[in-house]
C-alpha cells in the first residue's frame, strides 16, 4: 500500500474544504484569522503524525532501517553486521649506534602523535618472522634495524595512515631509537554499513537451507570484510576437474592470507556444504607483472604513470587480466601532457595477460621509458 503523503498547503487547503462544505454561513479563512489559525495549527500537528508514522515504517523494514534499527531488524534472524577491521604495517625500528642485542617486544606500542586524533599501532606477533624469540623480535648486535609488523589498536579505516607517520616510541625499548612505516598502513575497515549489511541479508535469505553457491558465497562474506573470493565448481585446488568438489581461491587483500583465516571461512563453508561433497580452500597463485613502456611526454611525467598502472594491477580480483589496450589508458589518465605511448610490453610480450581461474596478478616492475 503507498501512503499519500500531503505537506502543509495541502493540509490546509483540505481542512478548508471540510469546513466550507460543512458550514452554513460564509467562513473567514483570509491569512489572520482565528478560523485559519486553528487550521493552520491541526495542519502542523497533522505534519508531525505524518512523519512519525513514516519513521516506525521505515524501522519496520529492513529495506528501510537503519544503523541500530536494522541491527535490530537482522538480529531477529540470528545475522549481525560485521565488525570494524584493524589496519597493518610493517615498522622498522632502528638505533644510532649498533653493539649491543636488543629485542623489540610484542606490544610495544608506537603513534602517530600525542595530540587526541592520533592512531596507535602495537607490535604484532608472527612466529615465522626471523629474530622471533617468542615474546618479540631480536635485534642482532651488528644489526642497525628490524622489521616487524603490527596492527591498529583501533578498528576502521582511519588506521590506514601514510607512509612515514609513525614515529613516536611510547614504549620504551633498551637500545632502540627510533621507529617508521616505510610503507602505508592497510585493511583497515570501519563496520559494514547499512547497504552491505542488507545486501548480505539477501543472500542470507536466499540461501538458506540450499547448498548452492551462493550459500557458500555468503558464508565466505560472513567470515570478515575486505575478503575477495571465487568459488570453482568441479575443480580442486590444483586447478585439476573433480566431479563432487569445488575450491575456494581467498585473499585478503595481502596476497597471502593467514592460515587461522583460511581455517575460518573453512570452518563457515562446512556448515553450508553439501551431504557427500567436498571442497578445499586455498590462497591465490601470485603472478608477479612486469609492464614496459615508452611514452612521449614531460620526464617527470614517468611516476604517475608507473604509479597509476601498479594500483591498477593491485586492485585486480582473483582471475583478472591486464590489457594492453588498459596500460595505455592508464597511461594518459595518470598525466594529461603524455602524447603518446608504444612499445607496451607485459612480462616480456605485447599481447594481453590473462590470471588462470585461482591466480592473482601483482605488480612487479613498471618501467617507463622516454
Amino acid at each position: 500500500m503507498q501512503l499519500s503523503l500531503q505537506d502543509f498547503p495541502a493540509l490546509v487547503r483540505i481542512q478548508a474544504a471540510a469546513v466550507g462544505r460543512a458550514a452554513r454561513t460564509l467562513m473567514d479563512l483570509s491569512i489572520g484569522s482565528v478560523l485559519r489559525a486553528i487550521l493552520e495549527a491541526n495542519a502542523s500537528v497533522a505534519l508531525w503524525m505524518q512523519w512519525l508514522i513514516m519513521e516506525v515504517l521505515a524501522m519496520t523494514r529492513a529495506a528501510t532501517s537503519r544503523d541500530a534499527d536494522l541491527d535490530s531488524w537482522v538480529g531477529d534472524f540470528g545475522l549481525s553486521r560485521l565488525p570494524a577491521v584493524n589496519a597493518s604495517v610493517e615498522l622498522r625500528f632502528s638505533r644510532a649506534t649498533p653493539g649491543l642485542a636488543a629485542v623489540v617486544p610484542v606490544g610495544a606500542l608506537v603513534r602517530t602523535g600525542v595530540d587526541t586524533g592520533a592512531q596507535a599501532f602495537v607490535v604484532a606477533a608472527d612466529a615465522g618472522r626471523p629474530g622471533w624469540t617468542g615474546g618479540g623480535y631480536a635485534v642482532a648486535p651488528t644489526a642497525g634495524d628490524v622489521v616487524v609488523p603490527a596492527r591498529a589498536v583501533m578498528a576502521g579505516r582511519a588506521g590506514n595512515v601514510q607512509a612515514g607517520v609513525l614515529r613516536l616510541l611510547s614504549t620504551a625499548i633498551p637500545g632502540i631509537d627510533a621507529v617508521i612505516n616505510d610503507e602505508v598502513a592497510t585493511g583497515g575497515l570501519d563496520a559494514e554499513s547499512d547497504v552491505a549489511l542488507r545486501a548480505r541479508f539477501s543472500g542470507f535469505l536466499d540461501s538458506r537451507t540450499r547448498a548452492t553457491g551462493q550459500a557458500v558465497s555468503f558464508a565466505v562474506q560472513s567470515v570478515q570484510q575486505g575478503l575477495q573470493f571465487v568459488v570453482l565448481d568441479r575443480v580442486d585446488s590444483a586447478g585439476v576437474e573433480r566431479a563432487g568438489h569445488f575450491t575456494v581461491v581467498l585473499d585478503d587483500g595481502s596476497g597471502v592470507p593467514s592460515e587461522a583465516l583460511l581455517e575460518a571461512v573453512g570452518g563457515a563453508i562446512e556448515a553450508t556444504r553439501p551431504l557427500g561433497g567436498s571442497f578445499s580452500v586455498r590462497r591465490p597463485m601470485l603472478v608477479p607483472v612486469d609492464v614496459t613502456l615508452r611514452c612521449v611526454g614531460p620526464g617527470d611525467a614517468a611516476g604517475a604513470v608507473e604509479a597509476a598502472i601498479s594500483a591498477y594491477i593491485a586492485g585486480l580480483p582473483i582471475g583478472g587480466g591486464l590489457a594492453v589496450s588498459k596500460v595505455v589508458q592508464l597511461s594518459h589518465e595518470a598525466d594529461g601532457r603524455i602524447a603518446s605511448v608504444s612499445a607496451v610490453t607485459i612480462n616480456g610480450g605485447s599481447t594481453d595477460i590473462q590470471a588462470a581461474s585461482f591466480g592473482r596478478l601483482v605488480p612487479g616492475r613498471v618501467s617507463v621509458q622516454p
